[in-house]
């Protein structure tokens, strides 16, 4: 093949440069200068070139937008700096409790600078920009790790594939997080394509925008109308930029696609207007959102917040009144969940709430169906908020029926015909059996999902076929199957079989805080069981520790405390963990990942004004190995103090913990 020559080569520059900014201009400022015909042209150009020289062809150019060939699937890859959830309010008076927090928090008396947006309904992603161009786009996941998503990001024209050669010098490293979306117009006519060509169509944009990523060929996520809107960055760290609005800014500036409604808002009243003023707004916007992302504007104000297991506690997600419709209560059925909980679902006449068909709902228990006074016929008003399962609100008497019938609930367990009990002061009937089929099957399936010791291939349907075959009485009992149990179940070859007994031998050498998660303890999921085991290391020292030890720990508290502490004295929960280290499972000590220096294993809380910002101290504390807690308590071993304090001071005087200043802290690292 002939070689570019620089004339052809400044052409294809040229080309794509001019492609660029015409994109920029359509999908970002939604101003375009050109027709879709010149658009066609310009782009016909630049594939012919790059189809006669190869070697023109690189990542950032607007011809990668096309998607590439089929994956076989998405690997998973780390977050550098975890992607938080948010808490959430729903009403001026917990919103108002939220400032109230972070004021004291801050030790401010002036009002707060927030910075707030509409809470987009779509997919989050991270893309990672190294040396300015686009390397790397992650899912959220599970907040710590997410999948490579790389491909199919690249089809999106509102992500830039190469950013400015002034921020790529600035900042070699950048994060930008943000939401992908399908706007209500764009689903609207997708689905009608889908319909004309006799496809399936989708059920509403969220999940149609969550779909079309997961596509393992990026070829059909390039032909669906997705955008970008970008919300942030990870590192709070970087140069120059001090504040969400200043990252914005930045984001703006490189052609990321920012909501129009984003905006800075000081002090509690500010933000509740803009809150009501978004609330009157979102009807008319073209995309779907179920509340306002409320962020603390300055980052050293949120390094200083901090944060608890799973959320910050400078951030908060206040979300919109739930939906709610009317349909007709058919029936009632209970089923079994894992810990025995047996739980009323009401089985409704099929209904559309938030774009989505509900024919069923949560009554939680025996009081609140004694409380709505709720009978099988009854005409009922359900709410669904967010994306979980609804819940029956009210019951319309006047058009109760005369045939209605009342709810009763069983005396016996639906699943293992055993008795059920009430245990005092619970709300719940529980299945006292251990080794009831429901439960079994529901902590066989927790302890092999991704959130546990993560057993590929081992779901639902097969964990039903291993209870009902008896092959699987508790999650143990896995590490004892052969193949000869395997292959008489159904849709079960050699082959399958090999790889799931090859995935459950993967999953005896599982890390520490996987194992924890898995065993299923109340209250204890991902980021709690590696708080644990980043605390104890070893898995027999947190088996036998004692709740005064337990709540000392950040992100823990009293209620799991006594959850852990209930769930390691249950004989069956110790014979659990006895046969799963006789199966093999090895319970390995965890290796904390935190560098080592002069203050490792150091607790340290920073209040008052100092020499320089905090994130500066508390970025030299945890370089030497040390932890940055937000509030102190009895496992603090130093609260550096600046002048002025505050309340911190004298709590930790109280405490019994040492108090230094800058002189003394600079010792402590010589």
């Amino acid at each position: 093949m002939p070689k570019a020559s620089d004339i052809i080569l400044k052409q294809a520059e040229q080309l794509r440069e001019r492609i660029n900014f015409h994109n920029r201009k359509y999908y970002v400022d939604d101003s375009p200068e050109i027709s879709d015909a010149e658009f066609d042209k310009l782009f016909g150009q630049l594939l012919d070139l790059e189809e006669q020289y190869p070697e023109l062809v690189s990542a950032d150019s607007p011809s990668q937008r096309v998607g590439s060939k089929l994956s076989k699937k998405f690997e998973n890859q780390p977050h550098r700096i975890p992607m938080l959830s948010l808490q959430k309010v729903t009403t001026a008076e917990e919103f108002a409790a939220f400032d109230k927090r972070v004021s004291e928090g801050l030790e401010s008396d002036t009002a707060i600078e927030y910075f707030v947006e509409p809470k987009l309904d779509g997919l989050a992603v991270e893309l990672i920009y190294r040396n300015g161009l686009f390397e790397t786009g992650l899912t959220r996941g599970d907040g710590s790790t997410g999948e490579n998503i790389t491909p199919n990001l690249r089809t999106i024209k509102t992500i830039p594939l190469r950013l400015s050669d002034v921020c790529a010098s600035k900042y070699p490293l950048l994060e930008v997080r943000g939401e992908v979306i399908m706007r209500k117009s764009d689903f609207l006519k997708l689905n009608e394509t889908l319909r004309a060509n006799n496809q399936t169509t989708l059920a509403n944009s969220r999940n149609g925008a969550a779909g079309s990523l997961r596509q393992l060929d990026s070829k059909i996520t390039a032909s669906r109308p997705l955008l970008f809107y970008a919300y942030g960055i990870s590192d709070k760290e970087l140069k120059g930029i001090d504040s969400q609005r200043a990252a914005i800014d930045l984001l703006i500036s490189e052609g990321f696609k920012i909501n129009e409604q984003a905006r800075s808002a000081v002090g509690k009243n500010k933000v509740e207007k803009t809150f009501e003023m978004l609330t009157k707004k979102r009807p008319t916007l073209n995309y779907e959102i179920d509340g306002m992302v409320i962020k603390v504007n300055n980052f050293e104000q949120q390094t200083i917040l901090g944060q608890i297991a799973r959320a910050p506690r400078w951030a908060v997600a206040w979300k919109f009144e739930a939906e709610q419709a009317e349909t007709i209560l058919m029936d009632v059925e209970f089923s079994v969940g894992r810990t025995g909980v047996v739980t009323p679902v009401a089985k409704l006449k099929p209904v559309q709430v938030s774009r989505v068909t509900v024919s069923s709902a949560s009554l939680h228990n025996e009081d609140e169906i004694r409380a709505l006074d709720i009978r099988i016929g009854d005409t009922v008003v359900i709410q669904r908020a967010g994306e979980v399962i609804p819940d029956v609100i009210e019951v319309l008497l006047e058009h109760r029926p005369k045939n209605s019938k009342p709810i009763i609930f069983p005396t016996k367990c639906p699943s293992c015909g055993k008795a059920i009990k009430r245990p005092k002061g619970e709300a719940a009937y529980r299945c006292q059996n251990f080794s009831c089929p429901a439960q079994v099957a529901g902590r066989l399936i927790y302890f092999a999902s991704k959130a546990g010791v993560d057993i590929d291939g081992l779901g639902e349907k097969l964990a039903g076929q291993l209870c009902q075959k008896n092959l699987v009485n508790d999650p143990a009992d896995i590490y004892f199957l052969k193949k000869d149990d395997l292959l008489p179940l159904d849709l079960m070859a050699d082959k399958r079989a090999e790889n799931l007994l090859a995935a459950i031998d993967k999953s005896r050498r599982a890390e520490l805080p996987k194992i924890i998660a898995a065993l299923g303890i109340i209250g204890v999921g991902e980021t709690a069981a590696k708080i644990l085991a980043a605390e104890f290391t070893d898995f027999d020292k947190l088996l036998n520790s004692k709740q005064a030890r337990l709540e000392t720990i950040a992100g823990i508290g009293p209620v799991i405390a006594e959850n852990i502490l209930a769930f390691f004295s249950n004989k069956s929960h110790r014979r659990l963990i006895d046969k799963l280290k006789k199966g093999g499972v090895k319970f390995l000590p965890y290796k904390l990942k935190s560098k080592a220096g002069k203050l490792l294993g150091k607790t340290f809380v920073i209040t008052g004004t100092l020499s320089k910002p905090r994130p500066y101290f508390k970025k030299l504390i945890e370089d030497n190995g040390g932890k940055v807690t937000g509030s102190v308590s009895s496992s603090t071993n130093y609260l550096l103090c600046g002048s002025e304090p505050g309340s911190k001071e004298a709590k930790a005087r109280k405490l019994g913990v040492e108090v230094i200043g800058e002189d003394r802290f600079k010792a402590l690292l010589t």
